[in-house]
């Protein structure tokens, strides 16, 4: 398969035009190639991301031409409303941001050509072909990635009204988080932000409502993976009386609340939940809730509106179920949970110390 062969597999793979015999080929040698597997994430991203900008593009040149449209039937003023207050029209406005990412494609297909021209030995075995082939792919994506970047600076959060807010917390290093699917329920814009204050956009990946459930998926090109958490994931369940802590967002400063399980069940008896003696408030949702030894138990969810200091959980076990029914999709085959604690055995202050970097603030639109 030459370089140009392989870069239409990955297209179609992603688009879902393959054959099923083809595709069960496709996947195959995905599980025993990791670099074609790595393209194809990195390239599945890399088209989410222009997908995005796509989107903006055609939404400020509607806005443009209903303003023109209203300009036109004089129900309002070209250049200024009541007040003085002026009209700037948003093509104009907007016009170099769309040229950015209209250009993307262009200048990425454009890149990867002349590179795999230049690069591409004509004698090479398949596996030198390959390597080579991604070595210009990659670089290509660098290049493009670049001006996504620079688009970014004019398209953050900062343009966008969030309705609903709350926790996160990493559960690979990769960029996967696990919040509530109550936060970002039909939120077309969700972002996370760190304890260092840096914000990145995600995807949701998964979605299980009936447990309070989300999974996302960090697509920010500013993201770099960083290192499995240091905490782990229980399976089992836990004891009565056991004392339990939690970090989150209740505030835009990460916060620390301390506890102790108060019931292995939830409001009214549910089973999918388990009850905490915790002060929580709004902006808890989503958060982690951990235990002596570093294991979160649960991810914290609601609070008893008529009882002081009584919040629920659902119980941790159910983020392994969804991870399995995700990890169906061949795209997130290689997503790990953190089976065990590294910070077992240390002071709470210690353990917390380690975790801060893996608990994101959750703003969805």
């Amino acid at each position: 398969m030459n370089d140009i062969q392989l870069l239409d597999a990955v297209e179609r793979y992603i688009r879902g035009e393959m054959r099923p015999d083809e595709r069960l080929q496709f996947e195959n040698l995905r599980k025993t190639n990791a670099d074609l597997d790595q393209l194809v994430v990195e390239h599945t991203l890399f088209l989410q991301q222009l997908n995005h900008f796509g989107e903006r593009k055609n939404l400020r040149s509607s806005l443009n031409d209903i303003h023109t449209n209203l300009t036109e039937q004089g129900k309002i003023d070209s250049m200024k409303l009541k007040g003085g207050v002026k009209i700037v029209y948003l093509w104009k406005r907007y016009r170099r941001v769309a040229a950015i990412a209209a250009s993307i494609a262009g200048i990425t297909a454009l890149g990867i050509s002349a590179l795999v021209w230049v690069f591409a030995p004509k004698n090479n075995t398949q596996t030198e072909v390959l390597g080579r082939e991604l070595q210009a792919v990659k670089k290509a994506q660098r290049d493009a990635n670049a001006e996504v970047k620079q688009l970014k600076s004019q398209l953050n959060s900062k343009s966008i009204e969030f309705k609903s807010g709350g926790t996160g917390f990493m559960i690979d290093g990769k960029g996967f988080i696990v919040t509530n699917a109550h936060i970002v329920r039909k939120s077309k814009n969700v972002f996370v932000i760190n304890n260092k204050g840096e914000e990145y956009r995600t995807t949701v990946v998964k979605m299980v409502p009936e447990k309070d459930i989300a999974i996302l998926k960090i697509t920010d090109v500013d993201f770099k993976p960083i290192t499995s958490p240091p905490y782990a994931i229980r399976k089992s369940s836990t004891e009565v009386a056991e004392h339990i802590y939690t970090l989150g967002y209740p505030r835009n400063d990460i916060v620390y609340s301390e506890g102790y399980l108060s019931a292995k069940t939830g409001f009214n008896g549910d089973t999918l939940s388990c009850q905490l003696g915790l002060s929580a408030n709004r902006g808890n949702s989503g958060g982690p809730v951990f235990n002596k030894y570093g294991e979160i138990i649960g991810v914290i969810s609601s609070r008893e509106t008529e009882a002081v200091g009584v919040a629920f959980a659902i119980q941790s076990r159910y983020i392994f179920d969804a991870v399995d029914d995700l990890k169906k999709d061949t795209l997130y085959r290689s997503l790990k949970l953190p089976v065990k604690s590294s910070v077992r055995g240390m002071t709470k202050q210690e353990q917390v110390k380690k975790m801060l970097d893996y608990v994101f603030m959750v703003k969805a639109d």
